[in-house]
């Protein structure tokens, strides 16, 4: 699965010939065929597609890669110069480039050297991977389901007395035992009192009867993302935990009912965000109720109150409110859903009814 054609037939609209892709998202969104850092180029065109890289990936990238002249940098060969070929054959004249990850050398670089101007062009990028395909979907969704699994398993082992870190490294075993190329991200576990960190990084803390468990992880598969959160309680709760998971999870819900295409991520999060606020936890609901997910763990679109953009149909974004009572507890509730038309498809299978242990 590549993406060379969407990119190249949206150019024009945006006044460009060619968009350059140098960082790995991109370049692996365009290509499908994924390497790191700065070890590959792809140059996109209205006259054609090209895709450069070194010695140690021209196997791979000569058998993943569709659609695209493929080339190998050497000593006396590098980037530029086979840039500069592909944009003489293309005739490209105005090239975006990603200025929101390109560094200040890189771009000192290419734009004294490239037969071309630079035009900001991340923006232009990052709405047309805001809009999943049918392909992309399969490969979130198959993610998710990796997550799952791994969650269904890891729910059989938590108890007291099993430490954050434990639980976190048992959560990645199973992601990858059951098919994940890699994380989403580092896992956060977050037990008791540091449930009240929203990132919380997992320690030698061990669990203990009647506190929440927060995990929020999430697998890769085909080159895209899961992520998801569940708390659970080891033992029973206290009333003021039932009900504060309670207007947690009854502000995801709203919040999901108002997601739609043509809604915005202020719309949505406002949504949600009033039913914490009226309940008396509005301080203590800090982050965004959710945000776009692909390639990227974290990408557009936002449903932020900072959104102020209609989101396109194939926008996949997180629901997750959450309420952090510092020193205390905190609870976080995600799914991932998908924007349609009339509404929206959540993608995430997993029971979210509070879960006593």
């Amino acid at each position: 699965m590549n993406h060379f054609d969407k990119i190249a037939a949206a150019l024009p609209k945006e006044g460009l010939d060619a968009v350059l892709l140098t960082g790995e998202y991109n370049r692996f969104y365009a290509s499908g065929f994924a390497s790191t850092g700065a070890d590959g180029v792809a140059l996109v065109t209205t006259k054609g597609n090209f895709y450069f890289t070194d010695s140690r990936y021209i196997e791979a990238a000569e058998r993943a890669v569709e659609n695209a002249a493929i080339g190998m940098t050497q000593r006396g060969r590098g980037y530029i110069a086979w840039l500069n070929e592909a944009i003489a054959l293309s005739g490209a004249k105005r090239i975006g480039f990603e200025d929101e990850t390109m560094t200040v050398a890189e771009h000192r670089l290419y734009s004294g050297k490239l037969e071309g101007e630079l035009v900001p062009a991340s923006g232009f990028m990052h709405r047309l991977r805001g809009q999943k395909d049918a392909q992309e979907l399969e490969r979130l969704e198959q993610a998710q389901r990796i997550a799952e699994k791994a969650l269904e398993q890891i729910l059989t082992e938590l108890r007291v007395g099993v430490t954050e870190k434990e639980i976190a490294a048992r959560l990645q075993y199973l992601m990858l035992h059951f098919g994940a190329e890699k994380m989403s991200f580092d896992p956060i576990v977050a037990g008791g009192s540091n449930g009240s960190m929203p990132h919380a990084v997992p320690t030698d803390r061990k669990i203990r009867e009647g506190e929440f468990v927060t995990m929020d992880f999430g697998c890769v598969y085909g080159g895209y993302c899961s992520d998801m959160t569940r708390t659970v309680c080891v033992g029973q709760p206290t009333e003021e935990m039932r009900q504060v998971y309670e207007v947690v999870l009854s502000a995801q819900l709203a919040g999901i009912a108002a997601a739609r295409a043509g809604a915005t991520g202020t719309e949505i999060d406002g949504t949600a965000r009033k039913v914490i606020e009226q309940a008396g936890y509005g301080e203590f609901f800090g982050h965004s109720f959710g945000h776009g997910v692909g390639v990227e763990i974290h990408e557009s679109p936002n449903a932020s109150p900072a959104n102020d953009k209609p989101m396109a149909v194939g926008s996949v974004i997180s629901a997750e409110p959450g309420i952090y009572l510092p020193g205390r507890f905190g609870v976080r509730i995600e799914d991932v859903i998908v924007l349609t038309e009339d509404g929206c498809r959540n993608i995430t299978r997993a029971p979210k009814e509070l879960l006593c242990l």
